[in-house]
């Protein structure tokens, strides 16, 4: 069957992809200035208000895994077409929202545009000459990083110098945007081999799982790590994620082929993917704390929200800087020694830190320093995914190791919210961590990114630009 690459302009390609990618993890950090302020703004508690927050990554895990599939069976364009649509209304939503139901339902859905990131990644696979591949990807991949590390400054000099319902009709046009590119620039791709069917069961049973395990992990720290709720949540997440599992291996067309995804290179990517994304997010809770907390306590740095924001941008611009030469040492020395020197670069950076944490300098080279190795290590997980999974299930492979990260970053905030909270003081009328905790929680992060590392070594090798040429020769095939 002659299905031919459709002709595109790689550069506006990838950059629209890109930013595409920005718009998208850009909601992730969207409120964070606002978080403060949203008892008062939706008129209820502090605790309910933190599902503005929770909903959106519980709306991103679930969609992940189903848009990938989606891609792969009925083409990626118009999904990715799909995805901006709950993007454009959620954000419209919240900027009208004046109570707490409307804000967590648009929240809800800009957290369904998360899938657009993996839809992204592969196709640039689809497409792509094999020389722009690495490079491409790489860049797509730092996209989250560079997404919420910008957003952060721009979200807090919005919220402290115009009214907060600016913020999201700002995140409503600029998804018009994405919309209207991914119109012009992204073309239709064909679906690889036979199409199959779409498995509702399992979008079903793998979405109470993911539900229920990160409500427990995300909330167990405020409903008591041993309260029935969040036990109860942990047992429901178990048996919907086993008879998950039990179905896929029954079913011809599955959500997700775990036959494949149990490949040792697959795998332990995957493995790799979940410490990374707890290494990544820890210095996200920790740095910004330290930044900001008073002087008074001997070791805040008393900055404001706008000012802890800009300490925090260079590291998204890092990660950015850094993804030409990610994809250079993928495509010499292969994807697994990016992902291992990227672990070891981000163990660096949390090792810097027990000398540097006491200045906003230091905390800036410690959070760039750490950039790097997250650039680098985000760009190579998706090539060496789909250098280990056919053509027919980029899609589908890509979106379930995006979910992996989130996963991780899940685990990363309640590990580092339990020390923090574990190792605190009393400050007048405020709880606030010691600096014992502090680099308690740096040190944790530095371990993770070793025992990444580690991970990451038992990924089978393979030659230099092996991912490449496997990737252009099953084009080849099916285009015959």
């Amino acid at each position: 069957m002659n299905n031919p690459t459709p002709a595109v302009r790689p550069g506006a390609l990838v950059g629209v992809l890109a930013f595409t990618g920005i718009v998208a993890s850009l909601m992730q950090t969207l409120v964070v200035p606002l978080i403060a302020q949203l008892p008062v703004i939706l008129h209820t508690t502090a605790s309910n208000a933190s599902w503005v927050i929770t909903v959106t990554l519980l709306a991103a895990a679930v969609a992940m895994p189903v848009t990938g599939r989606l891609g792969d069976l009925y083409g990626k364009r118009p999904v990715m077409f799909a995805c901006t649509i709950p993007l454009i209304v959620g954000s419209a939503i919240c900027a009208m929202a004046s109570s707490l139901f409307p804000m967590i339902l648009g929240r809800g859905l800009q957290g369904l545009g998360m899938g657009l990131i993996p839809l992204g990644i592969s196709i640039l696979r689809d497409v792509l000459p094999p020389e722009k591949l690495h490079s491409s990807i790489a860049l797509m991949s730092s996209s989250m990083g560079i997404g919420g590390a910008l957003g952060l400054p721009v979200a807090a000099a919005v919220a402290e110098n115009a009214n907060w319902r600016v913020l999201f009709w700002a995140a409503a046009v600029l998804s018009a945007v994405v919309l209207v590119a991914i119109w012009v620039i992204v073309p239709a791709t064909p679906v690889q081999g036979t199409r199959g069917k779409f498995d509702p069961f399992g979008a079903v049973t793998l979405g109470i799982g993911l539900v229920c395990l990160l409500l427990a992990v995300s909330k167990g720290a405020d409903w008591g790590w041993t309260s029935s709720t969040t036990l109860e949540m942990f047992a429901a997440a178990i048996v919907a994620i086993g008879v998950f599992a039990w179905w896929e291996l029954r079913i011809d067309d599955p959500l997700v082929d775990l036959r494949i995804t149990a490949r040792r290179p697959v795998l332990l990517t995957n493995l790799a993917s979940i410490v990374v994304g707890f290494a990544m997010y820890a210095q996200s809770l920790i740095v910004p704390q330290l930044l900001q907390l008073p002087e008074s306590t001997g070791y805040g740095l008393g900055q404001s929200m706008l000012a802890m924001g800009l300490w925090m941008a260079p590291s998204g611009i890092m990660m950015m800087l850094v993804s030409p030469l990610g994809a250079r040492l993928s495509a010499g020395r292969g994807p697994k020694v990016t992902l291992l020197v990227g672990a070891l670069v981000i163990a660096l950076g949390y090792g810097s830190s027990m000398a540097l944490m006491g200045t906003t300098w230091g905390l800036l080279i410690v959070t760039s320093i750490c950039g790097v190795g997250v650039g680098l290590a985000y760009g190579a997980m998706p090539a060496l995914i789909m250098g280990s999974v056919p053509q027919t299930a980029t899609a589908a492979a890509n979106s379930f190791n995006s979910l992996m990260r989130s996963v991780g970053t899940s685990v990363s905030a309640a590990v580092v919210g339990v020390v923090l909270a574990q190792m605190s003081m009393q400050l007048g009328e405020h709880t606030l961590p010691t600096e014992a905790g502090f680099r308690t929680g740096l040190l944790i992060g530095c371990g993770v990114a070793l025992v990444a590392a580690l991970i990451t070594l038992a990924i089978p090798g393979k030659p230099a630009g092996a991912t490449l040429r496997r990737a252009d020769k099953e084009r080849d095939t099916v285009e015959v």
